[in-house]
């Protein structure tokens, strides 16, 4: 009988996690090692227990899953992350892609191309729903006619933060707009600072202007 892929799954819903160790474990060649109910978690759990894939959501608290990918696989690059989320858009997929993730699939996805994309992921392969798939074709289909982005050393998730600050919005509006927790938007806040080479908020805001960031919104809530 072939070694089962041991699988961490990393997910803030206890209802949603059960229901996937339920599925997995239908499956022989597939074994469940861990569960994680945020970022932080699922960095230190797939340390500890060394998984070869993990199952991760990009939305938690404490670390979202974008950054709990990039530190897990900085850490150990042969892990293989498969995302499992309810959101789709550009900047979710993107950011998911260029920290790592092999694969991206939506929660609703049927449950034998969760159960297939698992077993993929695991032997190197990559694994794309087809509403995903289909969003990656229409953005290399048009690569050549997007400028360049600005502050390159940045990630996507870095600027997206810099481009609220310089519009004027405290940690707290941040985390709200972007739903990451405020603790990951100080971390964020605190890799720009270094990265645009910055003593503090005032100079970030100047340079993030500077280079076309931060037009205000029409309005802010509370």
């Amino acid at each position: 009988m072939s070694v089962p892929v041991r699988v961490l799954i990393a997910d803030d819903h206890p209802v949603f996690r059960g229901g996937l160790r339920a599925l997995l474990a239908t499956d022989p060649e597939i074994e469940v090692v861990a569960e994680a109910a945020d970022g932080v978690e699922a960095i230190t759990l797939t340390a500890q227990e060394q998984p070869d894939v993990v199952l991760m959501d990009l939305h938690m608290p404490d670390r979202d899953g974008v950054d709990a990918t990039r530190e897990i696989l900085q850490a150990d690059p042969h892990i293989a992350v498969l995302v499992l989320t309810m959101f789709d858009d550009d900047d979710s997929v993107f950011a998911a892609m260029r920290a790592g993730a092999r694969g991206y699939l939506l929660k609703g996805t049927n449950q034998a191309d969760i159960v297939r994309a698992v077993h993929a992921v695991a032997a190197g392969g990559a694994m794309f729903g087809p509403a995903v798939a289909q969003r990656m074709l229409e953005f290399f289909a048009h690569a050549q006619t997007r400028p360049a982005a600005v502050f390159p050393q940045l990630t996507e998730r870095e600027r997206d933060v810099l481009d609220l600050v310089a519009q004027g919005l405290t940690n707290g509006q941040i985390a709200r707009r972007l739903s990451i927790s405020e603790k990951t938007v100080r971390n964020h806040v605190s890799n720009i600072f270094t990265k645009l080479a910055v003593a503090d908020r005032t100079q970030a805001v100047i340079r993030a202007r500077e280079g076309g960031l931060g037009t205000p919104p029409s309005y802010e809530g509370p």
